[in-house]
This record gives C-alpha cells, structure tokens and sequence, in this order.
C-alpha cells in the first residue's frame, strides 16, 4: 500500500510540480495551497507525512504542525524553508516535527528525507507506547575554551544528585549535554529518558508522566507507564521545560518535591528514585517574572545551570563537528566523502550558523548526498547559505578607501597567509583574490 502524503504550499505550480514527482516515485499524494485546505484534508483522511511550507497566505508551518500533531501524533511533519526561516525550522523540530528541507528543493534530498520519515513512523507503531525514546547519540567534545567549561561543569555535576537546567538556543545539544552529564553519573546503568514537553498535549500530560490504568478513562485500552516510573533509578530529562502549562508544571512539583507519583485510575502511590536534567531555549527566569513560569518549579530545576554555547561561539570546534557529522552522513547514505575541501572550510569558520548543531547535521547529510566526488566543495552548499555570509561580509562595513588598507592589515597580521587573512576579513579565498586582482596587490 502506498504511503500518504500532504503538500502544503501556496506555489500552485510548485505544489503540482512536487505531486507529479512523488507520484512518479509511488507516493500517494494530497495537494493543499492554503492552511484551511490542509486542515480539510487531515480531517478527512489520515497522512504518513506532511510536507509544508513554512511561510503560507493564512497561516504559517508551526501551527500546521500542531494541527497534524493533534489529529495523528505518528503523523510526521516535515518544513520546507528558505535561509530566512531556518530558526523557525529549527524551533518546529523541538515541537514534534520530524525535519526541514531547504528551498529550492533538491529531489534527491526530499525523497530521501521522506523515506526516513516514514521509517521513524513505523518504528513509532511498532514500538511500546509506554518506552519513552532515549538519546542514543554519542557525544563529541571540543577543544574550545567555551567546549572546555562545558565540559569542566559536566564533570562537576554529573556525580551529583542535583537537577540541572541546560539553557541554549536550538540545536545547540542539550539532550547531549544531559546525556553525558546521565553517562558520567552514578546512574549510568540506570534508564535515561528523555521528554519532549512542548508534544505532549495538556490533556494527556498526567498519563504520559505517571502513567494510568486500563479503562481509566476512553481510549486506556491498557495499562501504561509514566516516564516517571520508566525512569526510575537513572535520569528523567525534560527536554524544553517551558512550554508545559501551567497546570501540568504544578503536577510535576508536586511529583518533584514528594518523589511520589499516582498514576491515573490508581488509589495508590508509588515511589520513584530520579534525577531531573531539564532544557530550554526560553528565559525561565524572564517566564517566571511575567508568571508564565511557577518560581518554586524553576528553582526546584535549577539547583545547577548549565549553558550550551551557540556553534558560531565555538569557532575551533567547527571542524571536529564537521568531520563528525560528516562520518554519521557516509554510513546513513553509504557513501565516501572523504572531507572537506580547503574553501569550504574556510566558508564553515564564517558563516553564522543560525540552527547551531542541527543545521550542521542536515547541511553535511545534504552535501553528501549530493557529492559526487572524494570531498565536500563549495558547490554542493545551499546558495542562500553562501548568500547569507557574503551580506555579513565585514568588508561590506568599509568604504573603498579604507579596503585596501583594511586588505594589507589583515594579511600582515596573518603573515600574509591568504587563508587566513579571507577569515580575518570574514570573506572566502576567492573574493579576496579578486580585491588582491582589484588593487594590484602582488604576494
């Protein structure tokens, strides 16, 4: 039987173009070009994935992934996004949706993305609803000094029984860090499971944390187990603590102070032994003064802090994420890739990084996809991520006068390495070959 699919864009002409590819290639396929549509659509009939656009004429991509999300959580959603709106991507994937996708869409990459997409919703089918997933990732240290006191305050707490709050923006890798802080704890051979707060819906908070019996409301078909309990002895991580509701933050102190939980249906109360690491991107404290966030729940999370530096904070550990991420790309796709070529090594220590780790991960997956030979070049590189570093070129600040000088300066203070002077400069090798070509300057 043929998966399903929903394309959600208001480019009529892109929208059919898609169906027509996907079709060819044996999906099932819904067109929507408007967010009322789409809702149409998912009320009709259940989809395998969603593709949408993030940007649309009456609505945007968050809120049709919460749409999705609350008529089939096994549904998997997927973005298509410009530069602009990586960080929106970025932030949807910490609310359920499976990845984003970059425009102009490349086929290779979609049909690809897809093809996971449906593989993680089967193993979401077949797996026991009452095992929450466990990061599984390993975690890669780098020789920052920012990576150094990351990795100083890891060890510090990590013995502890203390609860930790990790602050970062997105995809900076929290359930890493909480991993590791689980690994080097005493814990470790206990269960580590890791929540993502902003999917669980209001109403089923109660039951996905403590748990309830069979028949204690519709739908309890059987007994399920809490992530409290499932986490018993090890570590609990809530993954993007600021978005619980207020009435669920007070079940969770509750449940924090007395190390007791009573699952749903049940008149009984049942011990539990955890630690509590939690994550967010948000500023609790700026929550807590404008009371969206409960002050006694914030310092029961926040007996130690833990901040994730953003990757562009991190210039010298940019390779060794690189090569790694590029290792995890050549065993998902069977290929090769060897490295990187020198210019886009150059380009990867400039450009900002807006989606920190995770949009690394996705651009060197792409990348690989797409290389055809030994090494990643510049070539292969989303264009409006090149785009994006030549507009916050730091020569655009100067005026022709004063770029030569700013020229000559930098390749004095790098010895007249030219790499290193483009770097210095925030530009690649071959802009600053055609300003050396510009002003006559002879190396």
């Amino acid at each position: 039987m043929s998966s399903k699919i929903l394309v959600i864009d208001d480019d009529t002409a892109f929208c059919m173009m898609l169906k027509t590819f996907l079709q060819k290639n044996a999906y099932e396929v819904t067109n929507a070009f408007t967010a009322e549509q789409a809702q149409q659509e998912i009320s009709k009939q259940k989809f395998d994935v969603v593709l949408t656009d993030i940007r649309l004429p009456d609505s945007d991509g968050l809120k049709i992934l919460k749409l999705v999300k609350e008529a089939s959580q096994n549904t998997q959603v997927i973005l298509m996004t410009g530069y602009v709106d990586i960080k929106t991507a970025v932030n949807a994937i910490k609310l359920g949706a499976y990845d984003y996708v970059g425009k102009p869409i490349n086929p290779e990459e979609i049909l690809y993305t897809i093809g996971q997409a449906i593989t993680k919703k089967a193993e979401r089918q077949t797996a026991p609803v009452s095992k929450p997933k466990q990061a599984s990732v390993p975690f890669v240290e780098g020789v920052s000094k920012e990576s150094a006191l990351l990795h100083e305050h890891i060890k510090l707490v990590a013995p502890t029984n203390m609860s930790v709050l990790i602050m970062g923006d997105s995809g900076t890798g929290k359930e890493y860090i909480a991993q590791s802080i689980h690994t080097n704890s005493k814990r470790a051979g206990k269960p580590f499971i890791a929540v993502d707060c902003g999917a669980i819906p209001k109403e089923l908070a109660s039951s996905e944390f403590f748990g309830h019996l069979k028949g204690s409301f519709t739908g309890a078909v059987t007994d399920k187990t809490g992530h409290f309990e499932a986490a018993n002895g090890g570590t609990l991580f809530l993954d993007e603590v600021g978005n619980l509701s207020y009435e669920v933050q007070v079940q969770l102190l509750r449940a924090l102070q007395e190390r007791k939980i009573k699952p749903v249906g049940s008149n009984q109360e049942t011990q539990v032994d955890i630690r509590v690491v939690a994550a967010t991107n948000e500023d609790l404290a700026e929550a807590v003064k404008k009371g969206d966030f409960r002050e006694d729940l914030y310092h029961r999370l926040n007996e130690f802090t833990i901040k994730a530096p953003r990757l562009s904070e991190r210039k010298k550990d940019i390779m060794i994420f690189a090569l790694h991420f590029l290792q995890q790309a050549n065993e998902d796709l069977e290929k090769e890739v060897q490295g990187f070529d020198e210019e886009v090594e150059d380009f990867f220590c400039r450009y900002d990084w807006p989606g920190n780790l995770r949009e690394m991960r996705n651009i060197i997956k792409r990348s690989v996809l797409l290389e055809k030979g030994s090494v990643i070049h510049m070539g292969v590189l989303p264009q409006e991520m090149q785009q994006a570093v030549k507009e916050g070129s730091l020569l655009n600040t100067y005026t022709k006068a004063d770029e030569e000088r700013a020229i000559m300066q930098a390749l004095e203070k790098a010895n007249y390495n030219k790499s290193k002077a483009a770097r210095l400069l925030d530009i690649d090798r071959k802009t600053l070959y055609n300003k050396l070509k510009l002003y006559n300057i002879n190396l």
